[in-house]
Formats: C-alpha cells, structure tokens, sequence
C-alpha cells in the first residue's frame, strides 16, 4: 500500500517513463557492484562455457559499438537455451535456470567460437557515465525482469497493456482489448498521458496497435521536450527512443538511433538519457514534482547471471508452434533481468531496491498512484510490485546533491 502522506508522493504530479533497448543489466550495470555490494551485479567469478567446453568469464572489456553484429538472438527459443543452458523439459521436468546458454546461443548466429564469447561482456561505469551515475546517485533496481523471456514486442506490451495477450514474438498482432491499455484508462478517468515516439520515421510497431482508436493520445519527442518547456508534461509520459539511423525530416542531417539496441552506438543512447534527465531536472517547477524511470525492454540476448524467478500466470498460454520449443508458455515465469533506474529528488542516494519487478508494474503502477482500484486488468499486472513507494525522504534533496550533465 502506498503511503500517499509521505512529502514526495504528496508533492507527485508528473510520472515520465523511458524504455530503452536490448540490453542486460550485468552488461550495463554489473560493474557497479564494486562501488556497492548491495547492487547484485559481477563479482569476476561468473561464467558459461564456450562450445569447445572452455569457460568464458565475464569481462570488462564491453564496446559502443561493432561487437555485437549480428544482433544477438532474443527470440523465445534462443532465450530458452540462454536461461536454461539447453536443457529441456523432455530432459528433464524439474529443470531449473542456470543462466549457462548465453556463449552457446550467441555461437549459433556465426558458429565462430572467439566471436561467441562476446556475449560476456560488460561495460565499467567509467563508460557509462550517465547511467552509472543516475543508478548510483538515485535508486537502482536489483530485481526488474523482462516480462517474458522473448523479444521487444512482446514485452513493451506488458508496459502497455499489463500483458501481451498470449503472444512470444515478433509478430504484429492487433490486441483483443480484453484489458485496456494504461493510456486509456487514465485518459478515461480524466488524467492527462502521451506517449512520445521519436519522430514519424522512427516509431515503434507498438504504436501501430494503440494509435487507431486514440491518436490525442501521442506525441513526438519534440513535443515532449516543448512540453517540459511549458510546464504543460503530461501527468504520464512515456517515452521511445529512435530506433533507426534517418535523415532529419528538416533536411539538417542525420538522426542517430538513440535506442542502444545491438548493435546501434551505445553512447548515443547515453546523450538521449541525458536529454530526458535534464529536460526535467533543469526546470525548477517539473523537478520537486516528477518521479523518472528508465528501463530496458528485454536484455537482449546479452548475458546476466540472475535467473528470472516464476511468477503469477498470466492467464494466456503460447502453444509450441508459438514458442518454437517443444513445450507451451504458460506465461508463468519472467524474462531475463534489465537495468532500471528511478530518479527523483525525494530518493536517497545509493538506494538499491531488490524486490521483484517487471514491466507489468508500470501500468500496475500508474494505475494504482492515479486511479486506485481498478479490476479489470491481466492477473499479472494485479500481482506486480508498485514503485512510486521509494519517494520516501522527508525532505527533498538540495538541487547540488542532484547530478546535472554537460549538453
């Protein structure tokens, strides 16, 4: 239950949300673990074997950009060999994640065993200053879980919607509106969202599904940004990076994704987070009133050594020809674990949450700080953790204990 008297939560007006791309958190924040002990992150001893049975260890010696190509794979049966280091349930019922599949997987897009051992690697903090720094400086999450162990569309559905309605893939599909996203349920109850995609030309196919009915309901970035400008943000935002590399629709060049999806420059992945970050913390009547989070969508196909726990069945079941595995998906354990940071002048710094999170407790959580009770949504989303509760500091930080980054 949330404590709604504490000075933070009574002070919240504005929630903002931006989901980044395929990454894990061992290979993003992992190494944080050596400023903190209490960030579950790489101690030096984790490892897979490679094909030849060699063990690969994790390693610091993670790039920008031009190692992972080709993509790793994410697709729900390479996330399976991943997770349980391809043993099957024909091998055996009882089988159990020993997150021991992730070199293998990675072998079986080249079948090149020096480039297989890629897929351990981590970035240290001192190449990610800005998201290491926010992670350290504000609340990072020990415990956030794709909501499936499958791919992107998936998945941000269960940011959407609270589920994905039984679906694993890649596939477009339109949703069959049993639940309605969290867009229209706050729309519905008189508060004011947007979901912001980049620009026209870099628009995720989650847009697809729930533009048609609702097109008020979207923006461009640029119109988030003039909307901190304003003071006019939405009470929640959520927020897509670019995805593609494209010429400016103003002719002034070329837009450079942003999404840090494999194998796009992770670098400009941190310039946007930055962008989003000093968009709110610059302007003085947004700051005190604003909780961020920044997430990744699944951890695509890089290697964590924390294996994804069980959870609430979804009431939805893949069938093997979905899965491409020889059993169905009950929908009944979560994807492997990604970075998530929340931000806000109300959290200590240094905190470190390790209850249990996935996508499903974004809707979850924005449905229960605006609307409250609320029933008609997926058995997941019902059960997941709320976050907005780690606003808990009496008193709000100084503006120089709050991080601030060069343009």
């Amino acid at each position: 239950m949330l404590n709604r008297t504490l000075p933070g939560i009574k002070q919240l007006q504005h929630v903002v949300v931006l989901m980044m791309e395929n990454r894990s958190f061992d290979h993003m924040l992992g190494a944080l673990h050596s400023d903190n002990p209490a960030i579950d992150g790489l101690t030096g001893n984790e490892f897979n074997l490679d094909t030849t049975g060699e063990p690969v260890k994790a390693a610091p010696d993670a790039e920008f950009q031009s190692q992972l190509d080709p993509d790793p794979d994410h697709h729900f049966p390479a996330v399976d060999l991943q997770i349980f280091g391809g043993v099957t349930t024909a091998q055996n019922p009882n089988r159990q994640p020993n997150m021991q599949g992730f070199v293998q997987s990675y072998f079986n897009q080249q079948h090149n065993v020096g480039h297989s051992h890629e897929i351990m690697n981590y970035f240290t903090a001192e190449k990610l200053p800005v998201l290491s720094t926010l992670a350290k400086q504000y609340a990072v999450f020990n415990r956030w879980f794709s909501s499936i162990p499958g791919p992107t569309l998936c998945n941000r559905a269960f940011a959407h919607y609270g589920t994905s309605f039984g679906q694993v893939s890649m596939d477009v599909f339109y949703w069959n509106k049993q639940y309605k996203s969290v867009y229209e349920r706050l729309a519905a109850a008189g508060y004011s969202t947007r979901l912001y995609y980049y620009d026209q030309a870099s628009s995720s196919l989650e847009v697809v599904n729930l533009l048609q009915n609702q097109p008020e309901l979207f923006g461009t970035f640029q119109d988030f940004e003039d909307a901190c400008s304003r003071n006019n943000l939405p009470q929640y935002s959520f927020i897509e990076p670019n995805y593609t590399d494209h010429d400016a629709p103003d002719g002034t060049g070329e837009l450079i994704a942003c999404d840090q999806h494999p194998d796009h420059d992770v670098r400009a992945g941190e310039q946007f987070i930055a962008t989003v970050y000093s968009a709110i913390r610059s302007n003085p009547k947004l700051w005190p009133n604003t909780a961020i989070l920044i997430v990744y969508d699944e951890h695509g196909g890089i290697y964590d050594h924390v294996p994804p726990p069980s959870c609430m069945p979804d009431g939805f079941v893949a069938q093997p020809a979905a899965t491409g595995t020889p059993d169905p998906f009950h929908f009944d354990r979560l994807g492997i674990r990604v970075p998530a940071v929340l931000i806000s002048p109300w959290i200590a710094p240094g905190t470190v949450i390790s209850e249990v999170f996935e996508h499903a407790s974004i809707p979850g959580t924005l449905t229960d700080f605006f609307i409250g009770a609320y029933e008609n949504r997926s058995p997941r989303e019902i059960a997941s953790n709320t976050f907005l509760g780690y606003l808990n500091q009496p008193t709000m930080r100084a503006d120089a204990d709050c991080p601030t980054f060069k343009k």
